[in-house]
Parts: structure tokens; C-alpha cells; sequence
């Protein structure tokens, strides 16, 4: 709890990036306090390539949270640590069949899904928009069928019974990239359905990228 009092925690964050989107869920639901710095993916060849952001991420990627002189990374940490220092509500269940089907869920968006189709690498994959796109789209749908025939045992009015946990914090990011890609979510009813209800909530509509101080003006929700 020690740094709860005596620092602002930083979150270096990219508006529509699926991890650091997870993490602001968390944030909004816990109600923590924070700094939003920016850190433009694409801007002058991605900000989160330059010294300063290395020292923090020498992945080079975002999230990066900072508390004091001590730098997180990698979102499904940075979502342990809120757990431990704010732990309600919490969003690992204590049940350990529960807890494990939340957490499988989650990984299989966050180390399953997503970082097949993120911008790194698409951007090795091809130059050509259409052929990303096609990436992308076969990625998505591949996670998403698995994710939806797993919660069939798991699901009540979200994705692991009737509370809010991490696989909810992971599902909700991963439809923006599907958009994106053209995914036909209406093979996926259970997902969408969860979704569906998750974005009404005000921690979901405070983390949508629509809202985000870095977010384009041509993109930003009224």
C-alpha cells in the first residue's frame, strides 16, 4: 500500500491499443487515479522507438506504468499489481476453477490473439494494406471461435458467471481490432452479447479509445 499514498502512478498509453486499453479498464473500474502520457505508435516512426521510452519499455511497446522511479510492463502485469494494491472490485475470482477459466480466457486473447495481429508485426508481414487485413482478420477469427466456444461453459451476463473479470478486461479491446479487420462477429452471439453488456458499464465507455486524450478528433466520441 505504500505506494498508493505517495505516488501518481503514470500510464504511458496509445489510444486504440489493445493492452493499454485493458489496463485503463482496470484503472477506471478501481478508480484510480492516474497521468495519461501519450505515446503515438505511428508518429515519427512510433514514439515508443526513441531513448526515452526504451528506458522505460525496452520492448518498445505500451503500456508502460510507472509508480515512482519503478516502470511496469506488459498489461496482464501491470493488472496483477492493481489487483494487489486495490483489490476491490476485484477481477480475479476466488473460486480456483473460476480464477483459472477467467485467466485462460484472458491469455488467450492477450498471448493468443492479439499480438499475432498487432502493428509490429503486420508490419513484417506484408506492405500491402490488403494482405495485413487478411492477417488480421484470420487471427481474430481464430481467437474468437475458440473464445466462444469456451465461455459456452463459463459465460453468465459476462464472460466467467456474473461479475466483472479479467477475461472481460481482454475481450472488450479485441473487438476494435476486428472492426477494424471486417470480422463477421455475427458468428460469435455469446461475445457479442457480453460486449454488448460491458460497454454500458462507466468503466468501459471512461477506457474506450473514443475518449482518450490522444485520440484524433476525426475519431473522438461526443
Amino acid at each position: 500500500m505504500y505506494f498508493l499514498f505517495l505516488f501518481q502512478p503514470i500510464l504511458y498509453s496509445y489510444f486504440r491499443s489493445s493492452a493499454s486499453w485493458r489496463v485503463r479498464i482496470v484503472l477506471a473500474l478501481k478508480g484510480v487515479d492516474y497521468e495519461y502520457k501519450a505515446v503515438n505508435l505511428v508518429k515519427d516512426g512510433g514514439q515508443q522507438h526513441s531513448e526515452e521510452f526504451k528506458a522505460l519499455n525496452p520492448m518498445e511497446q505500451v503500456p508502460a506504468f510507472v509508480i515512482g522511479e519503478t516502470a511496469l510492463t506488459q498489461s496482464l502485469a501491470i493488472i496483477d499489481y492493481l489487483e494487489d494494491v486495490y483489490p476491490k472490485p476485484a477481477i480475479v475470482p476466488e473460486d480456483p476453477i473460476k480464477k483459472a477459466q477467467a485467466r485462460a480466457l484472458a491469455e488467450l486473447i492477450a498471448a493468443g490473439t492479439q499480438p499475432i495481429q498487432n502493428l509490429g508485426v503486420l508490419q513484417k508481414v506484408s506492405d500491402k494494406p490488403e494482405e495485413r487485413a487478411e492477417w488480421g482478420q484470420f487471427w481474430i477469427d481464430k481467437g474468437f471461435a475458440a473464445y466462444e466456444k469456451m465461455v459456452q461453459s463459463t459465460a453468465g451476463k459476462y464472460s466467467v458467471g456474473d461479475e466483472i473479470t479479467i477475461a472481460d478486461v481482454c475481450l472488450v479491446p479485441q473487438l476494435y481490432n476486428a472492426q477494424r479487420f471486417k470480422v463477421d462477429m455475427t458468428k460469435f452471439p455469446t461475445i457479442t452479447r457480453i460486449i454488448d453488456a460491458l460497454s454500458e458499464l462507466p468503466a468501459f465507455k471512461a477506457a474506450d479509445p473514443g475518449v482518450q486524450p490522444d485520440c484524433p478528433e476525426e475519431l473522438r466520441k461526443q
